[in-house]
């Protein structure tokens, strides 16, 4: 599993901060990136292509990666070596995708010290297919690979208007809501996790409904939601449309989604439900093991930093419950440069590393979501479990979830976007603003980043 940053990317999953420039393309997807669990190397560039054999003759595939991906760690790169002799798998990995990107767009822009695999994270996707399709190869056309083994939304993502696919989806994020089950118990909600859905069911406004229900019983020791952020990043991934629509331009200030979800989350802060807290710092992370809320935007990979961050004594006490609308956050790809110096290999290997069977090792391994829904029939989703959440079928839940997740709109830009929003925007209301100064606050500075 990757580590966290904003909910926009991730540490394996940066908060990057690309130069912001007129809307490029637009590919059709589903998004909310941010955060994660632990990096595996130390930050710096992303190295070079390597030599293409070893000492011993073997061709080296080597994978440009950032975060924790987890193929070394689920024994994949042994496998697959044990079935082909002659392959040896070398990976490169930055921590941070905010290190990781510009290195690699540097790289694909003078073409040059590319990898033989490179990572893609979902936050930089959009400015990939937009502007650097012709140095990857088509996915699409390589021997065993079927569009129909992934979510429609997913490869949507990674494919240009004329149908080329610059990368092979890796892991998703579908969203649920992770809830402590004796903080409800005393404020007098169900704790059953059907019941708890249905509080809220299709609707985002009913979720804060609830959460003024919890604060009236709960008391003053806690809140209802872990953070402003985590509330409105949860909203805008369960809409259609977001930053950007589908030419390519910049909508976020005139889409009434994306103000309707911002004036929901100031409601929620100016009445007190959501703590004054952002996601993945320190002080994030000690009210987790504090239980110091109730409620928490929950796709797979959360549950690891749940577990990391609470103390022994939670595991149990949380469960996991359908969201109000289903939405996406997380989620990467593996593409292949053409000026790879082992290029027919490394697609092989890339098909095989994202095949359903693979990405079902690796869920029950790392926790990584699998974005093929022929993994979701396997014994490793359908019997997962986890340590926090007790006997909850997290597997099932999380399936049901992305094969509903809509299929949006994602723009070069979003992370700046959403950054804005959430750390210029939303937060400010938790510490005394209006929702009028914070909005007007976050659109001045995100115009000013994307006029850069």
């Amino acid at each position: 599993m990757r580590a966290r940053t904003l909910p926009l990317s991730r540490q394996r999953s940066g908060g990057g901060k690309p130069i912001a420039r007129k809307a490029l393309a637009v590919a059709a997807a589903v998004a909310l990136s941010t955060g994660l669990l632990a990096g595996c190397a130390d930050d710096g560039s992303d190295g070079g292509s390597g030599s293409s054999s070893d000492d011993e003759g073997k061709t080296k595939i080597t994978m440009g990666l950032f975060g924790t991906f987890g193929y070394e760690e689920a024994g994949l790169y042994a496998e697959y070596e044990k079935l082909n002799p002659d392959i040896k798998i070398e990976q490169t990995v930055v921590e941070r995708n905010e290190n990781y990107y510009p290195a690699l767009l540097n790289h694909l822009t003078t073409n040059s010290g590319l990898m033989d695999v490179q990572a893609i994270e979902i936050a930089n996707i959009a400015e990939v297919v937009g502007t650097q399709a012709d140095k990857f190869v088509d996915m699409s056309k390589v021997e065993g690979v079927d569009k129909k083994n992934w979510l429609d939304w997913k490869w949507a993502q990674a494919t240009t208007k004329d149908g080329q696919t610059v990368g092979l989806g890796t892991d998703v994020g579908p969203m649920a809501i992770c809830y402590r089950k004796d903080l409800f118990e005393k404020a007098g909600l169900p704790t059953d996790r059907a019941e708890v859905g249905k509080l809220w069911a299709g609707d985002w406004n009913k979720f804060v409904e609830t959460g003024e229900k919890y604060k009236k019983k709960a008391g003053k020791d806690t809140f209802f939601m872990d953070s402003p952020g985590g509330l409105l990043n949860a909203v805008l991934s369960s809409e259609k449309e977001k930053f950007y629509d589908a030419s390519g331009e910049v909508i976020y200030k005139t889409n009434p989604a994306v103000k309707d979800a911002f004036d929901l989350t100031a409601e929620a802060a100016e009445k007190g439900l959501v703590q004054s807290q952002t996601q993945f710092q320190p002080a994030w992370d000690t009210t987790i093991a504090n239980s110091k809320f109730a409620t928490v935007a929950c796709p797979p990979w959360m549950l690891g930093t749940i577990k990391a961050k609470a103390k022994p004594e939670d595991a149990g006490k949380w469960d996991v419950a359908v969201a109000p609308k289903s939405g996406n956050w997380g989620g990467s790809f593996l593409g292949v440069p053409k000026s790879g110096k082992n290029v027919e290999e490394a697609q092989k290997l890339v098909a095989w590393l994202t095949a359903p069977e693979q990405q079902a090792k690796l869920f029950k391994v790392q926790g990584s979501f699998p974005s093929t829904p022929g993994a979701y029939d396997s014994p490793e989703v359908t019997g997962a479990k986890n340590e926090m959440t007790g006997d909850s079928p997290i597997g099932e839940i999380f399936s049901e979830a992305a094969k509903q997740i809509p299929t949006q709109v994602i723009g070069p830009k979003d992370q700046i976007i959403q950054q804005g929003l959430t750390d210029n925007g939303v937060i400010l209301v938790t510490k005394g603003k209006s929702a009028k100064e914070a909005w007007e606050t976050a659109t001045k500075t995100i115009d000013n980043s994307l006029d850069k």
